[in-house]
């Protein structure tokens, strides 16, 4: 069972833009609440998990990609997260712990460089690729206020939301 509740679209949190966490917010407390984040993500079969997810309006997630042939694993806290650069694009089926049982085609860019602070506080930057931009471009978005949907076409959103209402109807959501 999760340590923390994530929550399902259209829940508020998940439409609204988180509010900065600053280099003073990252103490004890939020090293407990980020542990509890990545349990949570572990025991829901997540790769990415941002904390407007589990009903916290701030501008943090945690991610854990695994390592493939072409790409290395990245686990890491990115507090207060921002977009440096994009390049390329990729184009593959997207999930997300806040939308259970949908998965959706969605384009992302392929490379990314973010800029964000650990969990001392400290600043980093981050230059990945593959599964690890799409985590840190999704994630980012959930503390931008932006769901999935809203990176689909209409049509893929229109029916994206109804197998939302069919989820919804039969209790599966």
């Amino acid at each position: 069972m999760p340590v923390l509740r994530i929550v399902h679209y259209p829940e508020p949190v998940l439409l609204e833009v988180g509010k900065p966490v600053g280099k003073d917010g990252v103490d004890d407390e939020m090293r407990s609440f980020v542990d509890d984040m990545f349990l949570t993500m572990k025991d829901a079969g997540g790769v990415g998990l941002a904390a407007p997810q589990v009903d916290v309006g701030k501008r943090l997630f945690v991610m854990d990609t695994p390592k493939t042939d072409d790409w290395d694993a990245v686990r890491e806290v990115l507090i207060d997260p921002e977009i440096v650069s994009v390049e390329g694009e990729q184009v593959g089926d997207e999930g997300c712990l806040s939308f259970p049982g949908l998965f959706q085609t969605v384009r992302r860019e392929m490379r990314v460089i973010a800029r964000a602070l650990n969990i001392k506080g400290e600043q980093i930057e981050l230059d990945v690729k593959g599964l690890a931009a799409r985590c840190i471009l999704h994630e980012t978005d959930h503390c931008d206020g932006i769901v999935f949907l809203d990176r689909m076409s209409p049509l893929k959103r229109s029916l994206a939301k109804r197998k939302i209402r069919k989820f919804q109807e039969s209790n599966k959501w």
